[in-house]
């Protein structure tokens, strides 16, 4: 097959570049890319393994990176800050696009099949979601980069200009591998900031076919930088070093309390997108047909493994029974499968970790007396080797038990009931969290009053779309950056008053 083919191309780059063996039939990844080249880790023969969602078989082995890979990254970045913060606007560019086409014509295939594996979603899912996420993220940053005002002279002479912050650590999660490297490393490196990503250590061959394309686009050494490694490890090397100005971070909400406390030693700007506990919140005249099935289905997509999923869902006493009924039909239409499987909708979770999380959070939701609808604890039929689990809903779920206030990443739907638009604003405000919420209403602009009152960074008004040029992004504990569009670009800036008498002239 033509995939064939490119795998055995690939791997064959791979070898030369990445350091990629086949052993044994686990693919081995023997190096790091720190200063333009792929170097073995300072303590070479360490190795994370990565797992088959699907088999719970090891599938690959990834160098288990340290501090001191760390140091040599963040030195690589440091010394070729200046001279990529002094390219003209055009030649980073050139360069971003150079890796962008690199990636869709080499690449971008192969992370589309080793998801499936490393991650667990369908082949559907890989292709149409996952993988494009480097498309779209770097073709809109791209395009967005020409309106942000790199220069501004105020009405009395100063100028004002925007600089890029310096370098950046990017610590990215495994549930959206590649989005959430594109979203970080592209603006950060189009504003002139260089860059070291730390991938997750659970999803990490995507991050390196992503590397490999900027490794043969030519972007200058230093520029992009990749330590593979442990959080506790790698990533905390990043978050606390002196030389690091900015940590972009996207995680758990406990985890970004610890990369913030450390980044605070040095006071550096850090960005967090971290958890949610979103509502779909349905107003009495809302289409029940219709965005039950459709807010469900934002919260199934990937699993259940996105941090803005639409959790919990809100419905009016006067038609609670209709809306259960609802979701009892969605979720057990919902085929969960393997990923290769076209009839698969979702495929396993990501980990052993996080199967058994979602199987407490199963039980803890029994014991606290909520009605089990439909799934529960356990695998689905015949699907007994990998993480699956089944669809599950809950109903007559209080706003205060667990099921309803933590984050379970899976595909579990809680339903609360309300009496007034007023409680249903309470109930979903009640959280510690504030990434998404849903509005759901035959009125556009009833739902975009009630939209407003929501306390979340982002609320999805009868549908689900997302566009790549407006900002993703939470309120309270679920982090503060704005990623996406012009303020994702703009999150890599930082802004220098030039007072007295600056020249008339463009500096």
């Amino acid at each position: 097959s033509s995939f064939g083919m490119l795998w055995r191309r690939a791997s064959s780059i791979a070898s030369t570049k990445a350091g990629h063996l086949r052993a044994m039939s686990i693919s081995t990844w023997e190096n790091i890319y720190i200063n333009g080249k792929w170097v073995p880790p300072t303590h070479p023969g360490k190795y994370l393994e990565v797992t088959d969602s699907s088999t719970a078989q090891v599938c690959a082995r990834v160098p288990a990176g340290s501090a001191e890979d760390v140091e040599k990254a963040v030195a690589a970045a440091r010394a070729a800050f200046s001279s990529w913060a002094a390219q003209p606007m055009t030649e980073r560019k050139a360069a971003m696009q150079k890796v962008l086409d690199i990636w869709q014509e080499k690449k971008k295939a192969q992370a589309a099949e080793w998801l499936q594996k490393e991650l667990g979603c369908t082949a559907a899912f890989a292709k149409n979601v996952q993988v494009n996420m480097v498309d779209l993220h770097f073709s809109t940053s791209l395009k967005l980069v020409d309106s942000i005002a790199f220069e501004e002279r105020m009405a009395m002479g100063t100028l004002v200009v925007k600089e890029p912050i310096g370098v950046v650590g990017c610590i990215t999660p495994w549930n959206y591998p590649l989005n959430q490297i594109a979203a970080k490393i592209c603006p950060a490196m189009l504003v002139g900031c260089t860059v070291v990503l730390k991938p997750s250590e659970v999803t990490p061959i995507c991050a390196y076919l992503l590397a490999e394309a900027v490794h043969e686009a030519g972007v200058p050494p230093g520029v992009f930088n990749m330590v593979l490694g442990d959080g506790p490890t790698c990533g905390e090397a990043i978050a606390q070093h002196p030389h690091v100005d900015m940590v972009s971070f996207t995680g758990s909400t406990r985890a970004g309390r610890r990369i913030t406390e450390l980044g605070s030693k040095s006071l550096k700007v850090v960005r967090t997108e971290l958890g949610g506990k979103s509502a779909a919140l349905m107003l009495e005249d809302a289409d029940f047909a219709k965005l039950v099935p459709k807010f469900m289905g934002q919260l199934m997509g990937n699993t259940g493994q996105s941090c803005n999923a639409l959790s919990r869902m809100l419905v009016p006493k006067s038609r609670y029974e209709e809306a259960v009924e609802i979701a009892r039909k969605v979720a057990e239409s919902v085929k969960v499968g393997r990923p290769a499987e076209k009839a698969s909708s979702i495929g396993p979770l990501v980990s052993q970790t996080q199967w058994n999380r979602v199987q407490e959070y199963l039980q803890i939701g029994i014991k606290e007396g909520a009605k089990l609808v439909t799934g529960g604890p356990g695998k689905p039929d015949g699907l007994s080797d990998g993480y699956f689990v089944k669809p599950t809903v809950f109903a007559d779920v209080h706003n205060k038990m667990r099921i309803a206030q933590e984050e379970i990443f899976g595909p579990v739907l809680a339903i609360i009931p309300y009496e007034t638009e007023q409680e249903a604003v309470d109930l979903a405000n009640d959280t510690v969290y504030g990434l998404n919420n849903a509005v759901g209403s035959e009125c556009p602009e009833k739902a975009l009053a009630v939209a407003r009152k929501l306390r979340s960074g982002m609320v999805m008004i009868n549908d689900t779309t997302f566009l790549p040029d407006a900002p993703f992004g939470g309120y309270k504990q679920s982090g503060n950056a704005r990623e996406w569009g012009k303020m994702g670009l703009e999150e890599y800036l930082i802004t220098k008053t030039l007072a007295g008498k600056p020249p008339s002239s463009k500096l």
